[in-house]
C-alpha cells in the first residue's frame, strides 16, 4: 500500500514514516525545499518538494496513494508569524483535504490537537465537549481550531477523514520539551516556572501507533483524543529525579516570571526575536488548563499507550544512549 505523509521531515511525521516503512508501506513524503531532512536519513521515503498550500506538488504527491496522513503544521507559542501560521495550518489543511476528496483517497488521518477544545479550566473532557472559550489563547490555538472546522466540513461532505487529537507530544528528539529534559539530565536546569501547571503527555511513538490504528479502524468524521494521562510539570521532574537522582529544579516566583515576560515581550517584537518568556507563553503556563480523557481511543481503536512514567523513563533511556549529545550527571 502506498501512503502520503505531509510534514514527513518533522518530529511526528518522521516517526510516522519510519513506522510505516517498518510495516511494509511505500511512503511518499511532502516536504518544503528548505526542509531539514536529517530525521529521514535512514528512510526510503519518496520525497516530493513543495509547499503545503501549492496544489501542483501536493497533487503530484497524492496521485496513486491509498491513504494520506496530514501532520504538517506550524507549531509555536509566543511571538510568531501569524499570517504564515494561518497559511500553513488553515490554508494548508484546506488544500490537503480538497485534493484528497478530488482524488477519492480511501482514508485521511489528520493530526489535530487537544487545544481545539480551548481552556477547559481544569475540567476533564472527552470528544463530545463543545468549546466554551469564546476567544483564542494564541494564533496556534485559533488556526488549529479553524483547521479542525475545515476537516469536519469535509467529513460531513463525504471525505473519509479521521482526526487524532494528541496532548503534549514527547520524545528524545522532541524539539519543544526535549531540550528542557536534556538540560535537566545535564544538571543545568536549576530553575523552572509553573510547576503546578497540569499538562497531558503522549510519547510520539504512541501517537504514531494511534494514527495507524485510526487509519485501520477509525470511522469517518470521528475524533480521537490521544493522551497517556496528565500531571504537573513538578511531578514530571519528580519522576525524572527518581530515575536519575538529579534534583528537581526550584520554582521561580510567579510575579517575577510575569514581570520578566512583560519586559521581554515588547523587546522580542521589536527585534523579531523569540524570548524564552513572553506574555502568551506565561498565559499557557499559569492561566490555561486543558485536561482530557482518552478512553474512546483505547476502547474503539484498541490503543494501548505506555504509562506516563514509562514515557518519561523511555525518553531518559533514549537520551542516555546517545552519548554524543548528552552527558548524564547522577
Amino acid at each position: 500500500m502506498k501512503v502520503l505523509v505531509t510534514g514527513a521531515n518533522g518530529f511526528t511525521g518522521s516517526h510516522l514514516v519510519k513506522a510505516l516503512e517498518q510495516q511494509g508501506y511505500t511512503v511518499v513524503g511532502l516536504v518544503r525545499k528548505s526542509s531539514n531532512l536529517s530525521r529521514l536519513a535512514d528512510c526510503q521515503v519518496q520525497l516530493v518538494e513543495g509547499d503545503i498550500t501549492d496544489r501542483a506538488p501536493l497533487l503530484t504527491a497524492t496521485i496513486g496513494v491509498d491513504r494520506v496522513f496530514h501532520t504538517a503544521a506550524y507549531v509555536e507559542l509566543g511571538l510568531v508569524n501569524e499570517p504564515e501560521m494561518e497559511r500553513v495550518n488553515v490554508a494548508g489543511t484546506q488544500n490537503v483535504m480538497a485534493v484528497a476528496q478530488e482524488l477519492g483517497i480511501r482514508k485521511v488521518v489528520y493530526c489535530s490537537t487537544i487545544g481545539i477544545f480551548g481552556d477547559t479550566q481544569g475540567e476533564v473532557v472527552n470528544e463530545t465537549f463543545q468549546r466554551t472559550q469564546t476567544d483564542f489563547s494564541s494564533a496556534y490555538d485559533r488556526t488549529k481550531y479553524q483547521a479542525q472546522q475545515i476537516v469536519d466540513r469535509f467529513a460531513a461532505n463525504g471525505l473519509n477523514v479521521v482526526s487524532v487529537m494528541p496532548s503534549g507530544i514527547l520524545g528524545a528528539d522532541d524539539p519543544h520539551f526535549g531540550p528542557v529534559i536534556k538540560l535537566f539530565l545535564q544538571g543545568k536546569l536549576k530553575l523552572w516556572v509553573g510547576g503546578d501547571r497540569i499538562t497531558g503527555i503522549v510519547h510520539v511513538d504512541d501517537l504514531v501507533s494511534a494514527m495507524l490504528l485510526a487509519a485501520d479502524k477509525g470511522q469517518a468524521g470521528e475524533h480521537y483524543i490521544i493522551s497517556s494521562g496528565d500531571l504537573t510539570t513538578r511531578q514530571m521532574f519528580e519522576i525524572l529525579h527518581q530515575k536519575t537522582g538529579i534534583p528537581v529544579p526550584s520554582e521561580a516566583p510567579q510575579a517575577l516570571v510575569r514581570l520578566v515576560a512583560n519586559i521581554l515581550d515588547p523587546i522580542g517584537r521589536w527585534f523579531k526575536w523569540q524570548p524564552p518568556l513572553s506574555r502568551e507563553r506565561v498565559h499557557y503556563v499559569y492561566d490555561r488548563c486543558v485536561r482530557v480523557d482518552a478512553t474512546k481511543a483505547r476502547q474503539e481503536l484498541g490503543w494501548q499507550p505506555r504509562s506516563i512514567t514509562e514515557t518519561l523513563e523511555n525518553i531518559v533511556a533514549d537520551m542516555q544512549s546517545d552519548n554524543s549529545q548528552l552527558t548524564i550527571r547522577n
